[in-house]
């Protein structure tokens, strides 16, 4: 499947370069319609990453997630500094299907798991954003891909094993917003060693070969931001490009 992303900052859609708030480009795009534009192009999910939220939680921009939800053209799945179990509860109380949580699974994995436990792990999806080292070590970033954890990705799908984890979406943090290619051989090792993962492929797609080379890896789906917000190729394309694997 393919996944359109947003990312918004105080209402507005933009762009950050690997993470970094200082390399921020701003859209002229009103998120409502981007959500239109986006179904209308045959997407079924879009995520969105709520970046003000992410910085300061009481600054959550719940009253413009929820008039995303409310128009009823697609499923959402968001996330962006989920910190307690009430961020996980608005969000859902908002109409996301899916939270996202990131850093949050890595510094405090016993809350995390409770949260699988009295949510559903068809609720949660993982956001593991990693870094490979010259011995093809996989380690988790986390704060916004300031701190390296030490933590393996390996070892995270092995505790949250435990409580049903089912969705992650991983991005290898050298290709993100690059436009220079997804890591297919990583997607594809993974998918081969957690085949009970439904992975989400992040990081890197800025044409429809980038697509195609992924689609031998056996991802469930894939995150485009950038490219469809620069008009690399538009998201119908991207669908089509899937969709005749």
């Amino acid at each position: 499947m393919i996944i359109p992303a947003i990312d918004l900052i105080d209402g507005k859609v933009v762009r950050l370069y690997q993470g970094d708030y200082n390399q921020t480009t701003e859209y002229k795009l009103d998120p409502i319609d981007v959500v239109k534009q986006y179904a209308s192009a045959g997407a079924e999910v879009l995520h969105i990453v709520d970046l003000t939220g992410a910085k300061d939680t009481s600054k959550r921009q719940l009253t413009l997630i929820k008039s995303m939800v409310a128009t009823g053209l697609m499923r959402f799945q968001s996330g962006g500094g989920i910190r307690s179990e009430q961020d996980v509860q608005d969000l859902l109380s908002a109409g996301i299907e899916r939270v996202v949580i990131g850093s949050k699974a890595v510094s405090d994995r016993e809350t995390v798991a409770q949260w699988f436990e009295t949510y559903g792990a068809q609720h949660i999806v993982l956001a593991l954003d990693i870094n490979i080292d010259e011995q093809g070590n996989k380690f988790v970033a986390t704060h916004g891909w300031q701190q390296d954890s030490g933590v393996s990705i390996e070892e995270l799908i092995a505790f949250y094993g435990r409580v049903g984890l089912k969705h992650v979406l991983c991005t290898d943090i050298s290709r993100d917003g690059t436009l220079r290619g997804a890591n297919e051989s990583l997607y594809a090792q993974l998918v081969v060693q957690f085949p009970q993962i439904q992975w989400q492929a992040s990081g890197g797609i800025g044409s429809l070969q980038d697509i195609q080379n992924l689609i031998p890896t056996k991802v469930q789906g894939v995150i485009l931001g950038r490219a469809l917000l620069e008009g690399k190729f538009t998201l119908q394309e991207a669908i089509a490009c899937w969709q005749d694997a």
